[in-house]
Order: C-alpha cells, then sequence, then structure tokens
C-alpha cells in the first residue's frame, strides 16, 4: 500500500489580486501601485518567505517602483485579514505561504537548515474530525507543523583529518 502525501488543487473563482481588491473595497482602501505589486510578486510563485525575503526579492525586481519596508509588512498583514496568505511562527520569526486557492495542508519544519516540507494526510484529518467529534467540536482547520531534522541535514558530514588539509 502506497500513501500519496501529495497536495490536490483547489478551484478558486478569482484570482489573488481581484480577492485582495475586493477584501480592501470592503474596508474603504485603494490598491496601490505598491500593494499591486506585492501582490503579484508574492503570488507569482509558491514559496514560504518572510518580509525580509519579501523585501530583498522586490528590490531585485522592482527597482525604480521602490516598495517601503512599512509598506511590505502592512500588506503581508492585510493579506493574511484577508485570507490570501497564512502566517506561521518557526524559530521566533513569521513566515507566510499562500492560503487563498492552497489546499489544507501540513508541514514538516527542519530545525538545522528552516527548509519546510508540504504534505497532505488523510490520515491527520481523520483524526482531527475523530478527536473533534469525541469532543462535539466544530473543526475549521488546522495547522500542524512537524518538527525535527530533513534528509539532507541528517547525513553524516565526512570530517577532514589534518592529513587532508595537505
Amino acid at each position: 500500500m502506497t500513501l500519496d502525501f501529495s497536495l490536490g488543487t483547489v478551484e478558486v473563482a478569482l484570482t489573488p489580486l481581484e480577492r485582495f481588491e475586493e477584501y480592501l473595497r470592503s474596508r474603504q482602501k485603494r490598491i496601490t501601485k505598491q500593494r499591486r505589486t506585492i501582490v503579484e510578486q508574492v503570488f507569482s510563485v509558491h514559496r514560504h518567505f518572510d518580509a525580509e525575503d519579501l523585501l530583498a526579492l522586490l528590490q531585485q525586481t522592482v527597482g525604480e517602483r521602490k516598495v517601503s519596508r512599512p509598506t511590505v509588512y502592512r500588506t503581508l498583514a492585510e493579506l493574511v485579514d484577508a485570507g490570501l496568505l497564512r502566517e506561521m511562527s518557526l524559530k521566533g520569526r513569521s513566515v507566510y505561504e499562500h492560503d487563498y486557492g492552497y489546499p489544507q495542508h501540513d508541514h514538516l519544519h527542519c530545525e538545522k537548515c528552516d527548509k519546510l516540507i508540504e504534505f497532505s494526510s488523510e490520515q491527520v484529518r481523520q483524526l482531527r474530525d475523530a478527536v473533534a467529534r469525541e469532543h462535539q467540536f466544530r473543526v475549521r482547520g488546522h495547522r500542524l507543523i512537524i518538527h525535527g531534522v530533513c534528509a539532507e541535514c541528517s547525513r553524516p558530514r565526512r570530517r577532514l583529518r589534518p592529513v587532508d588539509l595537505v
């Protein structure tokens, strides 16, 4: 029996930018060029990132149309509030990932290299639902992060002896 831990897909009616514009309009806020640039950059590829990663990426790609640090932090908070991003705390720093249009999933976190490995497990969902039923609890979602060391960081490193350095 093979277990499939891959993530599926979720159909969405609006693009992330359209959804964010809708969210901002509902709060009487404008979609500025800087906000649009941030959303486009964040959703151009799926990866986990922190605010500093995003700032560095924006400095490389945006060039003259500079996006300020406060605007990045404010927009990230708005993207979380809008349900477009999910925020996780790892080693005291906030790490973000896509939430809108992305299926429920969990993570393995390597404590050495900070790599995050995404997986989806029907068994985890079934256990969650069984515990919720037992406690008459209505589940809206869950977040599971398993901490440990990845295969790459677990490999024994070949130590150099003084003779090898000559």
